[in-house]
């Protein structure tokens, strides 16, 4: 099979009995690209990747490897990588010998293997602890061994399931990098499966987010971030507060472009101008969305402008600064932004936003994702 190749996904889905775990998917994975798979538990991104590697069959639908069908072919004749959360390493095998078992069963020689493993543990900086065993090593070690057995069979895509949900924050921060590193380095398409948005938010091309076993929205970090579809991305990428109000007039958008409402919210005492994504009618429920960092505070003085609020709460987060505060009208927000830009010691302050960046959708588009997370 050829690297330079799309994955792609036709009308994918996954039954068990009379539960639909994934429904019909469509999606192209162009050859070289680091695709993300977002979404909490039970959303569907671990069935998705199980059938793209063969290790299950779909109810439904078809897998191509460019013009190749592979839908039925078994999990060992993909020649794609698998790389899992709980490594899956041969605790009395060597490091090397971990490596190079893939290369074994396909039949390597010996010649090709030892140079085909000295290279790939050299990539990913593992060249000098060739000859130890695997409990010797700490969990990053482990785990980049795990990516060496699956880049060292020159995989046409390399798949990822949770790989780095078993280790520390900071070990993790780092495998991040080094996976981009990586990726940079030998430009295999790759497909990773994780819930943590932030670091689907620092390891993709593209992110696909699913939930309930469908795919809500795919685009780049940015879109997501900034033009988030549903209210379910709104909520799941990146943190949100939500204010509910009610819709007083409307402009539609133009052609396939968001409209804007002017909302009325009780709870920050007035109403806002906001982009709305969806059909918002004149008195119908509105959510809408407001990033912690967008919010400004100032002190409450006399005349000062913005929205009255108590400061609850202050929360140290290392180079930011959260806080917790709770509006005239009972809105609890969360704030977040540089130590130096929230340094109000007041109790009492003014908070002011761009309206620009607020988004909302009507109410009977609503959302369990996380929004209100400091």
């Amino acid at each position: 099979m050829t690297h330079a190749a799309t994955l792609t996904l036709q009308g994918l889905s996954k039954s068990y009995g009379r539960v639909r775990a994934l429904q019909p998917v469509c999606l192209d994975v162009p050859p070289g690209e680091f695709l993300v798979l977002l979404g909490p538990s039970g959303s569907g991104k671990s069935t998705l990747l199980n059938l793209i590697a063969g290790f299950d069959m779909p109810t439904t639908g078809t897998i191509a490897l460019g013009t190749r069908d592979i839908t039925r072919l078994p999990a060992r004749k993909r020649n794609f990588g698998m790389v899992f959360q709980s490594y899956a390493l041969f605790p009395h095998m060597s490091v090397a010998d971990n490596v190079a078992y893939g290369l074994k069963v396909r039949g390597v020689g010996r010649g090709e293997t030892a140079a085909r493993v000295s290279g790939v543990l050299q990539s990913v900086r593992l060249e000098t602890l060739a000859r130890r065993r695997v409990h010797q090593l700490s969990g990053g070690q482990r785990q980049r061994v795990a990516l060496a057995r699956a880049l060292v069979i020159d995989p046409s895509v390399v798949l990822m399931d949770e790989p780095l949900g078993a280790l520390d924050r900071a070990l993790r921060k780092e495998l991040q990098m080094e996976l981009r590193r990586l990726h940079r380095q030998h430009g295999r398409t790759t497909l990773f499966v994780t819930h943590d948005q932030r670091e689907a938010l620092a390891l993709a091309d593209r992110i696909v987010v699913m939930r309930d076993g469908a795919i809500e929205q795919a685009g780049s970090a940015d879109d997501l971030y900034h033009a988030p579809r549903t209210p379910f991305v709104a909520g799941f990428i990146g943190d949100s507060n939500r204010l509910r109000g009610r819709c007083q007039w409307t402009v539609p958008g133009a052609g396939q472009g968001a409209g804007r409402a002017r909302i009325a919210i009780d709870a920050v005492g007035g109403a806002v101008t906001a982009k709305v994504v969806g059909r918002a009618a004149v008195d119908a429920p509105m959510t809408v969305f407001l990033r912690p960092e967008q919010i400004r505070v100032s002190a409450a003085g006399e005349g000062a402008a913005g929205v009255k609020a108590t400061v609850r709460e202050r929360v140290f987060l290392g180079d930011l600064v959260g806080l917790r505060v709770e509006t005239a009208g009972g809105q609890d927000l969360w704030v977040r932004g540089a130590a130096s830009a929230l340094a109000v010691t007041a109790e009492e302050v003014a908070l002011s936003f761009d309206e620009q960046a607020l988004i909302a959708f009507p109410n009977h588009e609503e959302t369990d994702g996380h929004a209100d997370d400091t």
